[in-house]
């Protein structure tokens, strides 16, 4: 996940820029979390088989934040959604 989001390989949900901007977040805030953070758990989807992970790490701010996040098929990060802690 860190190597597609430093490679700007991702997705942002139209859900995780609403969430985005109530906590008063940007993209690059995404990027510092998964890149600063470690995966605190892996959910799978039943209907879809496949795998989300919530990552918790550091903002620009350096604040404690959360992303879930997937790794598509097409080999991209989607961001599903983000939150300060």
């Amino acid at each position: 996940m860190r190597r597609l989001v430093l490679e700007q390989r991702y997705i942002v949900t139209l859900h995780a820029d609403d969430e985005m901007n109530a906590d008063d977040l940007a993209v690059c805030d995404l990027e510092r979390i998964v890149l600063t953070g470690e995966i605190i758990e892996r959910q799978r989807d039943a209907m879809m088989s496949e795998y989300k992970y919530r990552v918790r790490g550091r903002d620009l701010g350096g604040s404690a934040a959360e992303v879930v996040a997937k790794v598509s098929s097409t080999g991209k990060v989607v961001f599903i959604t983000v939150y300060s802690l």
